[in-house]
């Protein structure tokens, strides 16, 4: 089983950037597909970014494109998400995730974190 702890979040201005980290405590952390789910108020918890195995493929949801990316040090057993030209759209709670399959089209996490909120302003 995985633990899952965010930090990074907080208030930045339109066309800024944050870099989100998932400490994560647990055997086997190498092994775990992790990636990274936001939702805003009233609205679904949407896929963001997912990093598979340690060494596997990154895969982003078209809004994030370009302007996010995923990343890993196995070493610290952590997981990041850069986040450059931030629009307002971007405001949400960040939730890091782990385990689970990834589909090809989609990430089923098995564990996740408490989240941490980001919020861009304009």
């Amino acid at each position: 089983q995985v633990q899952l702890v965010e930090s990074g979040g907080g208030l930045v201005q339109a066309g800024g950037s944050l870099r989100l980290s998932c400490a994560a405590s647990g055997r086997n952390f190498r092994a775990y597909t992790m990636g990274w789910f936001r939702q805003a108020p009233g609205k679904e918890r949407d896929f963001v970014a997912v990093h598979t195995r340690s060494g596997g493929s990154t895969y982003y949801a078209d809004s994030v494109k370009g302007r996010f990316a995923i990343s890993r040090d196995n070493a610290k057993n952590t997981v990041y998400l850069q986040m450059n030209s931030l629009k307002p759209e971007d405001t949400a709670v960040y939730y890091c995730a782990a385990g689970g399959p990834w589909s090809g089209t989609y990430y089923t996490p098995d564990y996740w974190g408490q989240g941490t909120q980001v919020t861009v302003s304009s």
